[in-house]
């Protein structure tokens, strides 16, 4: 069973790295207190870019510690927990694998699996790695999006316990590789999740079919 290796918030920070002088909350930080999340997002994280981030499908963040590890041989650089802008660091999880619309219990909280994240130019920026988002995309293990159906504590070591499973078995990855690898052959293999899906991604996905 996979288990939460960090739960992280984040460290506000400025500068011409996100592309543009601005603040940006993509630095977060290992906490070593029980965190709340909540519907509205995780308590004490900040979010900067309200137009791509900070929706209620959008409330936390999980990445795997392995592609932590897979990255950090990729460039050279020691990547941990925190360092993909993840609110969960997650091991023997396979987060980009999930089902969407699968539910999880992690602490005293109720997660809902929402849709992947999509790299952007703020994130190669951060890790000052040129053409990651290219990179990144063709790896296509991109995390998963959560929304917080029952508001809780999480804390590091927390397991996580699949409470649901919808029957469509669209992954996260599946639909990152049709709208974002540009996979049409997947359209029919996705067209399932649709129902389940935020209604601004569910445009996202049909226009990309």
């Amino acid at each position: 069973m996979g288990y939460v290796a960090s739960v992280n918030i984040a460290v506000v920070r400025t500068g011409s790295w996100t592309g543009r002088v601005g603040r940006s909350g993509i630095d977060k930080r290992p906490s070593d207190e029980p965190v709340k999340f909540t519907e509205s997002g995780v308590l004490g994280d900040t979010v900067c870019d309200a137009k791509h981030h900070g929706a209620w499908y959008q409330a936390a963040y999980a990445f795997d510690t392995e592609d932590l590890a897979h990255w950090s041989r990729e460039i050279g650089r020691e990547l941990v927990p925190g360092n993909a802008g993840e609110n969960l660091s997650m091991s023997g999880c396979d987060v980009s694998n999930a089902v969407v619309g699968e539910r999880w219990r992690i602490g005293s909280v109720v997660l809902r699996v929402t849709g992947p994240r999509n790299p952007c130019s703020v994130f190669a920026g951060f890790w000052d790695v040129k053409g990651l988002v290219k990179r990144f995309t063709a790896h296509g293990r991109p995390g998963a999006y959560l929304a917080v159906e029952e508001p809780g504590v999480v804390s590091a070591g927390d397991t996580l316990e699949v409470l649901s499973r919808p029957e469509h078995g669209v992954r996260v990855s599946d639909v990152f590789a049709l709208c974002m690898q540009r996979r049409k052959e997947l359209a029919e293999r996705v067209a399932p999740v649709l129902p389940n899906l935020p209604e601004k991604w569910r445009q996202q996905v049909v226009k990309a079919m």
